[in-house]
């Protein structure tokens, strides 16, 4: 279900909990809200939608796919840039790696580790960054 993208800054920054296999449904809820708000956004964090999980979805070209409990294991090539988000107004200074791995579920609960470079790398980590409450 395409959910309301939250833009109170105190919901957005309270930390986000684990995700259990009760948490499917903030899965496709995200998915298809990510899906809805496409031409504007290339990822969401589940507090964007009201829901303090640790659930990513990010846009990748075609591709639209959902991260769960994501941990970054390793980065390199570290830069300076700056991002918007759809929850906030404007644009911040932030610093990214143009290569990161990760450990994630995926959408059925199996584990999965991947290597991601450039803007997806971005987008990743601009999204693991609101688990923490970080305005970004």
């Amino acid at each position: 279900m395409v959910k309301e993208i939250v833009k109170d800054p105190f919901f957005l920054q309270q930390k986000s909990e684990p995700a259990t296999k009760a948490d499917s449904q903030v899965v496709t809820d995200i998915l298809d809200t990510l899906k809805a708000n496409r031409e504007r956004c290339v990822g969401l964090a589940a507090n964007m939608i009201g829901a303090k999980k640790q659930i990513i979805a990010v846009a990748a070209g075609p591709f639209i796919f959902p991260m769960i409990n994501p941990v970054i294991t390793k980065r390199s090539g570290k830069y300076e840039t700056e991002e918007g988000c759809l929850s906030l107004v404007g644009v911040r200074p932030c610093i990214r790696y143009k290569e990161i791995e990760v450990d994630y579920l995926d959408q059925n609960f199996e584990k999965k580790h991947g290597k991601f470079t450039d803007f997806t790398a971005q987008i990743i980590q601009h999204e693991i960054q609101h688990f923490g409450g970080e305005l970004i």
